[in-house]
């Protein structure tokens, strides 16, 4: 999910890992789990396969999630057509302001969601923070999508907040609820904690949330993994930070398969499971067809952004809008349209043989 020209260069790659090897030697890992124990987590499931997932009718993460907008008819149906085609996890974003102006409700949407998922077999793996798009969110009625953009309405969190007074203990009190309510709740595959962390030019800005939030996970010690996903290599101390302390590796990539390959090869070195929580950007050739059985082979979990066509408007690119609203030739992002029929027939049925359906 970038907001930025995405730069994924082996040269860069091998680059950062150098520079993460000597930060490592400066940077306390916190209590993040062995090679071992993530290895031995990750052999109780099988391949993970799926989508970063909002319902169509939603363009941000508080229309997913006040009370008035929640829509689990929608999720549903939705969360259906992800069954059919074998899908077993969702990557979902949660919100700190929709959990602030009603902590109740909220972990009871929270809840129902989860309910919705397990009955069409799937895992989730929530996100609590992220540094893309829009700065400032307001609870309430959302605006709608502007012609043709991609994600014109998705917002920071907590984006320009953090500014304020008081934030970081109104956030950990936010992540610690949620978390220490569903610690144990097998439904949940994985808390993300911080979705690409220095995005809209934040860079080492975003540090000081990043080491808060693992600090305030580790002292819930939820049954299910941390991780925050590596996403840009030019970021050496971000990048440093989260694979010391994530228990399994996250990852983007949204390059072909043969630049996606070099990716894996060098974070394997970790030795820690990895799952590439974003991918799938079919004008910049990451394609079911080519990056999805690769995937597979290398035994690396498979969450493609952009489920169903709808109001984030993520079948536009991130550089290329439309201002007629016109439907692009080749979709950015997504499967489905509203009514359940693919986009492509023959990416559905690669992606069913995929998951054994």
């Amino acid at each position: 999910m970038k907001n930025i020209h995405y730069k994924f260069f082996a040269a860069a790659l091998i680059a950062a890992f150098t520079t993460t090897a000597a930060f490592a030697q400066k940077i306390p890992a916190g209590k993040s789990w062995s090679p071992v124990k993530a290895n031995a987590w990750y052999a109780q499931h099988k391949w993970i396969s799926g989508s970063d997932f909002i319902p169509s009718t939603a363009i941000n993460q508080l229309e997913m999630w006040q009370a008035a907008t929640f829509d689990p008819a929608t999720i549903d149906k939705e969360l259906g057509y992800a069954e059919g085609i074998g899908f077993n996890t969702m990557r979902v974003f949660l919100y700190s302001l929709a959990w602030k102006q009603d902590k109740a409700g909220f972990k009871k949407r929270v809840d129902q969601y989860l309910t919705i998922a397990n009955k069409h077999h799937i895992q989730t793996m929530f996100v609590f923070f992220d540094d893309c798009w829009n700065a400032d969110a307001k609870i309430g009625l959302q605006p709608a999508p502007k012609v043709g953009i991609h994600n014109s309405g998705w917002l920071q969190d907590p984006g320009n907040r953090i500014k304020d007074a008081g934030i970081y203990p109104e956030l950990e009190a936010y992540v610690k609820d949620v978390m220490t309510t569903f610690k144990h709740d097998k439904r949940i595959l994985l808390w993300d904690l911080f979705n690409e962390p220095g995005n809209s030019g934040k860079k080492e800005a975003s540090m000081g949330l990043l080491t808060k939030v693992f600090g305030w996970a580790r002292e819930v010690n939820p049954d299910q993994p941390v991780s925050v996903g590596l996403w840009d290599w030019s970021f050496e101390k971000l990048n440093a930070y989260q694979a010391l302390n994530s228990d399994v590796v996250t990852y983007h990539d949204y390059t072909d398969e043969n630049s996606h390959l070099k990716t894996i090869q060098l974070l394997k070195s970790h030795g820690k499971p990895l799952i590439c929580t974003e991918y799938m950007a079919r004008t910049r050739g990451s394609k079911f067809a080519n990056v999805m059985p690769m995937l597979k082979k290398e035994n690396v979990g498979a969450l493609n952004w952009g489920f169903v066509m709808g109001k984030t408007n993520t079948i536009y690119a991130w550089d290329n809008p439309m201002p007629d609203g016109s439907e692009p030739k080749e979709w950015f992002h997504d499967i489905f349209r509203k009514d359940g029929t693919p986009y492509k027939q023959d990416e559905v049925d690669l992606i069913k043989k995929l998951n054994g359906k």
